[in-house]
C-alpha cells in the first residue's frame, strides 16, 4: 500500500507491516537526520505546522525533519497570532493552509481534531497531539528507540508510569505495542490510570496487563520504563491534580532492583518526575529518544509526501 498523501491521525490507522516499514526507513534517515549526509528529497515540497498547544521537540522536529529532506516549512506557533483570534473555524484555518503547502502538521487542544481537519483537507494531515487523544508520530519515535535499546519487544515487559488517562503518547503507545507482543504494566494512580477502553483493545490482542500504584512493585521486572508527567492543564479541577502531583519520582534509589540493561524513556518534558542523576545513567535514554524524532519523521514526511532517497 503507498503512503503518499495518507492522513496519520491515529495508530490505528496503520498495520503492523505499515509501522515496520516506517521504521526500517527512519534506520535509513539517521545519517541524514545527523547531517553526515544530505538530501534534496523534498526540495520545493513546503510543511505546514499548525501548533495550538505548546510543543518544542515536536514542532522543531517536523521542521528539523522537513528541512533535512530539502523543503521548507511554514507555519502558527500562537493562535492568537491568527485569523482563530479573530473567531475563524479550524475548518477554514485549514482549507486557508492547505492551498500554501503539501501537508500539514497539527497540535490542537479538543481532541478529534485532528480528524475533522483530515475531513477538509485534500492534503495529508498529521495529527501531533489532539487534547488528551493520540499523537501516534511519538508512538513511531517511541517504537524506534525501544527497538534499538531491546531489539524485538515480543515478550518484553513495559512499564508506563505516571498519567495514563489523560497522556496522549500513552493512549497511541499502547495500541501499537498490543501489535508487537509486549507485556504491560500500567502504574498511576487510581484517578490517571488507564483508560478501560485501552484495556479491552489489549485484552482482545491477548496482552498481559497488570495495573499497579506502585513502582516499586513493577521496576524489577521491567525492560522498558516509560515515565510521563502527570498534565497539569488537563485537569478539569486542579484540586484534583495537587492531590497526585508527584506521585512517582524516578531517581538512582529507584533503580537499585533494576534490570542492567533496562530503557528508560519519557517523551518530554519533564518536571520532577525523573530526578536529574538519573540522566548520567547508561540506562536514560529520554534524549535518544528525543533526537530519534527527526529520523522517524523524515520517514514518514518522505513516504506521505513522495520524497525517494
Amino acid at each position: 500500500m503507498s503512503f503518499k498523501g495518507m492522513d496519520i491521525i491515529s495508530i490505528a490507522d496503520l498495520n503492523k507491516d505499515q509501522i515496520e516499514e516506517i521504521l526500517t526507513l527512519a534506520n535509513k534517515m539517521v545519517p541524514y537526520a545527523k547531517g553526515e549526509k544530505t538530501t534534496k528529497a523534498l526540495e520545493g515540497k513546503i510543511l505546514a505546522n499548525l501548533f495550538f498547544e505548546p510543543s518544542t521537540r515536536t514542532r522543531l522536529s517536523f521542521e528539523s525533519a522537513m528541512i533535512r529532506l530539502g523543503g521548507s516549512n511554514i507555519g502558527i506557533t500562537d493562535q492568537q497570532n491568527s485569523s482563530v483570534a479573530k473567531g475563524e473555524t479550524l475548518a477554514d484555518t485549514i482549507r486557508t493552509v492547505e492551498c500554501y503547502a503539501d501537508a500539514i502538521v497539527l497540535r490542537h487542544p479538543k481532541e478529534g481534531a485532528a480528524r475533522l481537519a483530515a475531513k477538509f483537507s485534500d492534503k495529508p494531515v498529521i495529527n501531533c497531539g489532539d487534547g488528551p487523544g493520540q499523537h501516534p508520530t511519538q508512538t513511531l519515535v517511541d517504537l524506534f528507540t525501544m527497538k534499538q535499546e531491546q531489539g524485538s519487544m515480543k515478550g518484553k515487559n513495559v512499564v508506563l508510569v505516571g498519567d495514563l488517562k489523560y497522556g496522549r503518547t500513552v493512549h497511541s503507545l499502547v495500541e501499537a505495542l498490543s501489535l508487537f507482543g509486549a507485556n504491560l504494566t500500567f502504574v498511576a494512580p487510581d484517578i490517571l490510570q488507564i483508560p478501560q477502553e485501552s484495556i479491552k483493545v489489549l485484552e482482545k490482542a491477548g496482552i498481559s496487563t497488570k495495573l499497579e500504584t506502585d513502582i516499586n512493585n513493577a521496576i524489577a521486572d521491567a525492560d522498558v520504563l516509560y515515565v510521563t508527567r502527570i498534565q497539569k492543564e488537563r485537569f478539569p479541577d486542579q484540586s484534583e491534580y495537587e492531590k497526585v502531583a508527584g506521585s512517582y519520582r524516578i531517581d538512582n534509589a529507584t533503580l537499585r532492583e533494576a534490570k542492567k540493561n533496562l530503557t528508560i524513556m519519557h517523551p518530554l518534558p519533564r518536571v520532577d518526575e525523573i530526578a536529574p542523576e538519573v540522566d548520567a545513567t547508561e540506562n536514560a535514554k529520554y534524549f535518544k529518544q528525543t533526537f530519534n524524532a527527526v529520523p522517524v519523521r523524515m520517514a514518514i514526511l518522505s513516504l506521505i509526501v513522495g520524497g525517494q532517497i
